[in-house]
């Protein structure tokens, strides 16, 4: 089952990209980095006979479809991303893969590939009863796909006989396959059950309403063997929407940070924004450069695009897949554990002092409270969360967390029943001064904190400062990037600090070059990071009243 490195179009493109010969981005660097390690070391396997068919398939049956109809002659960099798609499998010879995010500027033939991937999967994949669809919001924007793929197999007459068009799908009767072009205001109840389901353009795809019908898609898969989305897009200005969360997930994926195994990211996207007219780097988020579209193409519409700010922002969004607020996950895994090993504990800064931070939970789940304390240059964020005691079992099952394990360990305090008593949150900052002699100077909260606990801590001597959320905290956020990357900002063995830290996207606006944390997934909590990051933003914000004191030199 597994082929030897030198037979694979994988390691042959990753040897390329290593070499300086074909020009890619970080995201595809990564991610055949990730690929080519987890074959060698056994994390995935490679099926030659599956990727050979499926890519001797396309070219030996599919032709182009549009300006001309010859055979199609795959690319290497589509004959790597076929393997990906077909060959990995799993133990069980299963393709490993069932969510492909493809994402690279128009006119690199995104379309035509997913045709291609579409008649494969009707004619020579085995599965029989096949249903693939072609989703889109509105069925115009689906039938693109699903003419292109028509198209494509009645120019060839062994696969056009093969084939009926009905009203509303092409139907292939010897298998009991059927491609259909699918909008959003198709109903549930038409059962689905995919064993393939292509979203085109998935970017344009509205926030709810997108979001809901990619899942209700996924959450269909099940009842398939090895079944596939492939999601083809390139960049656009839909916020929150699927291709966001995809965007998410996918960066996390390739950065270690998450533990999904099943999604494919395959994203060719520019690395450096302020070089968006220079050919060579645009060669990263268009992987067909020089076959279906010539660098005198971009370096035209490169002249139009200064022209005007938003003739910018098109060409950012078409040709960099760079959205005008893009998101994407933060912290690199191994940046975040080389700082969270084991090390000091609250007893060792005995008399320090501090700046603290709060991260009241909005619902009835989690909540965080911090301090960070310097020391010799360093500086050491220590943090205590509350669950309420009714809810800790609900959570661990629902999300997989090994809360009960974290409240045996005391990372986890039981606070209140169905909601967390804040007073266990001003009990433990008063336990920091009286028992510790660590005294914060000013503690962060965010404004919406319930205010009684605001003026409780006041009423003791705290000095609260509220911390603007959103955009607002870009400069803390830039600092911790730079402590973290540098192992200054110390977080400890607290595993569930660690967890949040992992769990943070940046979603960032192009224009305005500010940022703001949001989840990688909504199920995920990053309310221990929150709380760190408000600690720090009064401790950049007051460092010229305070800073002496809190470098606690003797």
């Amino acid at each position: 089952m597994i082929a030897a490195p030198s037979t694979s179009y994988i390691h042959a493109y990753y040897a390329k990209i290593l070499a300086g010969e074909i020009v890619v981005g970080q995201w595809i660097k990564l991610l055949y980095e990730r690929i080519v390690n987890g074959l060698h070391d056994g994390l995935f396997y490679f099926d030659t006979k599956k990727a050979s068919n499926a890519i001797e398939f396309i070219e030996t049956f599919c032709h182009h479809c549009e300006g001309r109809n010859d055979y199609i002659t795959l690319e290497l960099w589509q004959k790597a991303t076929a393997s990906l798609m077909f060959g990995i499998v799993d133990e069980n010879g299963l393709r490993q893969f069932r969510e492909v995010f493809l994402v690279m500027g128009r006119k690199n033939g995104k379309s035509l590939f997913a045709s291609a991937c579409i008649a494969y999967m009707a004619y020579l994949d085995g599965e029989y009863g096949a249903k693939i669809y072609c989703l889109a919001p509105k069925l115009e924007q689906a039938a693109i796909v699903y003419d292109n793929f028509y198209k494509m197999i009645s120019q060839e007459s062994e696969l056009a006989g093969l084939a009926q068009k009905r009203r509303s799908d092409i139907y292939m009767e010897s298998t009991n396959t059927a491609v259909k072009p699918l909008a959003f205001n198709a109903k549930k109840s038409d059962g689905f059950n995919p064993h393939m389901a292509v979203c085109d353009e998935i970017a344009s795809w509205p926030a709810e309403q997108g979001l809901k019908q990619y899942e209700v898609m996924k959450s269909a898969l099940g009842a398939r063997k090895q079944p596939m989305i492939l999601s083809i897009s390139t960049a656009g200005y839909v916020n929150d929407g699927p291709y966001d969360e995809l965007m998410m997930r996918s960066t996390a994926v390739l950065m270690g940070t998450s533990e999904e195994k099943r999604l494919l990211p395959i994203l060719y996207i520019i690395d450096d924004v302020e070089k968006w007219d220079s050919i060579e780097e645009l060669k990263k988020a268009n992987p067909n450069m020089g076959v279906s579209v010539s660098a005198d193409f971009f370096r035209e519409e490169i002249a139009v695009a200064r022209t005007s700010l938003s003739k910018r922002a098109e060409f950012l969004c078409k040709y960099c897949n760079i959205k005008q607020s893009s998101t994407q996950a933060w912290l690199p895994y191994d940046v975040v554990d080389a700082v969270t090993q084991d090390g000091l504990s609250l007893e060792d800064f005995r008399g320090s002092y501090c700046v603290g931070g709060i991260d009241l939970s909005q619902t009835t789940d989690l909540t965080a409270c911090c301090v960070v304390i310097e020391r010799a240059s360093k500086l050491y964020a220590f943090a205590q969360f509350f669950m309420p005691a009714n809810k800790i079992d609900e959570l661990q099952e629902r999300e997989g967390v090994p809360y009960r394990q974290y409240v045996t360990a005391g990372l986890i305090q039981p606070s209140g029943e169905n909601y967390v008593d804040y007073n266990d949150c001003f009990a433990w900052f008063v336990k920091l001064v009286k028992e510790y002699k660590i005294l914060p100077l000013k503690v962060g909260y965010d404004r919406y904190t319930a205010q009684y606990l605001v003026q409780q801590m006041s009423s003791f001597g705290f000095h609260m400062d509220d911390v603007f959320q959103g955009t607002n905290l870009t400069p803390v956020l830039r600092e911790m990037d730079g402590l973290l990357r540098d192992e200054v900002l110390q977080l400890g063995g607290n595993k569930v600090l660690k967890a949040h830290f992992l769990n943070v996207g940046i979603k960032q606006e192009i224009d305005t070059r500010k940022f703001r944390p949001v989840k990688i997934d909504q199920r995920c909590h990053i309310d221990g990071f929150v709380a760190v990051a408000d600690a720090l933003t009064v401790r950049q914000k007051y460092f010229n009243e305070i800073g002496r004191r809190l470098k606690n030199i003797a």
